[in-house]
């Protein structure tokens, strides 16, 4: 079944689908209905084909959701990317992912076009907030033969690629299913509670698992309203939440949640459920939490290749510092890890209908990313305690994971080492109080050079998202090596561990 058709089949005929905070705009469902059907009869009409890409790249607004739900009206495959991507990482996606079509920020306008033209991209439309921009312009003049068509698709049909960095550095796209979407959305539905008088504040980015398909899809295939937050600001969400029912946040928004002194426990008392994910919540924000708030937070477990695979319960034990049994439906194991150690702990490997069946264009990681008999390798650590809660305890990759954004070290590192008088990086996640990692990098001069860490950084901030540039740039005359060579991280996280304390 197409993953629109059955979102469309749970949500009402009519009233209040989202509201947008500290504005008077709200949009019914029939709004929903009828945007997403006059974007998907724009595309068509532009000639895109079933399974054909289309690539987004705006800031977050209601109409970001719509271009997502026209796409799965149409057949097409989204690409969602963060808006803090500069020109050298988008020249990797269009390369890669082959779009047809690029949805832009209108000032980002004038050089993301000139790339998408340069890489074969047919079409380049903008999409700005406060319902502006050239795609909707183009959109509007077909409303008098807007088409209410939801194309047939099979649940092994491409619907989105999510891109994750790689050990190599070399971002790689995450095919994602209609089936793998949908099966992922009724389990949490389910599992969590949802109906239609639930009222979901969303403060999440639309360009990753959490926010795009997680929140919205909960909502979506529930029939419950969203109260839109354009952006996370601790005033603005603790204002939302009153007479709201669900928060979904990464632990940076905890914290600072908790750093704000509005928000009171007055200020949480309509909500029935807490819940955070895309990065470990540390156990002095899970016990803070409760304490002001006397709400015990839900946390769960997933990735972009997955969709979740574990959860808490929802009613029983919320367990401080694990992120709950596997989900209905996905299989978990432990294996035996050479980056494990004792007390049952081994390599994180799942299998379920909501896990992916592959890369993009990368077939040759079918027989690495996955076991013989159907597992995806994680690439996290853990162990299972004897009422199946997972406990992670780290990544056998050389994953950050701050704020809730995913930085792999290769690929910072080869900007850095590309910048004048530089000899070699070292890049590590290091315990933040806000960001619960922060990205910290180490260089060596080269020979006779001196660093200037604030210069470099401004140099840096030029190429590469400003999520995944380092906090700290710390000159050092050489890195620590094991017998083979290689760059001893470990022992850089522990010799550096209170840097940020």
């Amino acid at each position: 079944m197409n993953l629109y058709a059955a979102l469309e089949a749970a949500c009402p005929p009519r009233g209040i689908a989202v509201e947008v905070a500290d504005t008077d705009l709200a949009y019914t469902w029939a709004d929903l209905r009828q945007g997403s059907a006059l974007l998907a009869t724009l595309f068509t009409d532009l000639g895109l084909r079933p399974g054909e890409r289309v690539m987004l790249q705006t800031d977050k607004s209601v109409e970001a959701l719509m271009v997502w739900l026209a796409c799965l009206r149409a057949g097409l495959v989204l690409v969602p990317l963060n808006p803090a991507y500069q020109q050298a990482e988008l020249d990797h996606f269009l390369k890669d992912a082959e779009p047809r079509l690029l949805v832009c920020a209108p000032e980002a306008f004038h050089w993301a076009s000139k790339r998408a033209f340069l890489n074969g991209v047919q079409w380049v439309f903008t999409l700005g907030t406060e319902r502006r921009g050239t795609l909707l312009d183009r959109a509007a003049q077909l409303m008098p033969r807007c088409r209410d068509e939801v194309l047939p698709r099979a649940p092994d049909d491409a619907a989105a690629i999510l891109y994750t960095s790689g050990t190599t550095g070399i971002s790689k796209g995450a095919l994602l299913t209609h089936g793998n979407l949908l099966s992922n959305a009724q389990t949490l539905v389910a599992l969590w509670g949802f109906t239609p008088d639930d009222v979901l504040v969303h403060a999440l980015p639309i360009f990753h698992v959490h926010g795009l398909f997680v929140a919205s899809h909960c909502a979506l295939l529930s029939g419950s309203r969203l109260r839109w937050c354009p952006r996370f600001e601790p005033a603005l969400v603790t204002q939302q939440l009153r007479g709201a029912t669900v928060f979904m946040g990464v632990p940076t928004l905890y914290t600072r949640l908790l750093s704000f002194a509005g928000f009171t426990r007055e200020a949480t008392a309509s909500i029935r459920l807490f819940v955070s994910g895309s990065a470990p919540l540390q156990a002095e924000t899970f016990d803070a939490f409760t304490a002001r708030t006397g709400q015990v937070i839900l946390e769960r477990y997933g990735m972009s290749e997955t969709g979740m695979l574990t959860s808490n319960p929802l009613k029983g034990e919320r367990r401080r510092a694990s992120v709950g049994p596997a989900l209905p439906g996905v299989q978990l194991r432990i294996a035996p890890s050479e980056t494990g150690d004792a007390d049952g702990v081994g390599a994180v490997e799942v299998k379920g209908p909501n896990v992916f069946g592959g890369y993009w264009k990368r077939p040759e990681l079918k027989t690495t990313e996955f076991t013989p008999d159907g597992f995806f390798r994680t690439g996290d650590l853990g162990r299972l305690d004897p009422d199946g809660y997972l406990h992670l305890v780290g990544r056998a990759k050389d994953l950050v994971i701050t704020g809730g954004f995913n930085v792999y070290p290769a690929e910072v590192e080869g900007y850095l080492n590309a910048l004048p008088g530089v000899q070699e990086s070292a890049v590590i996640g290091l315990p933040h109080p806000d960001f619960g990692e922060a990205v910290t990098a180490l260089l060596v001069p080269q020979p006779g050079a001196t660093l200037d860490p604030d210069a470099l950084l401004s140099t840096l901030r030029g190429q590469i998202a400003a999520f995944k540039c380092p906090k700290r740039l710390l000159v050092v005359a050489d890195l620590p090596r094991n017998a083979m060579g290689k760059v001893q991280k470990k022992a850089l996280r522990e010799q550096h561990a209170g840097l940020y304390a």
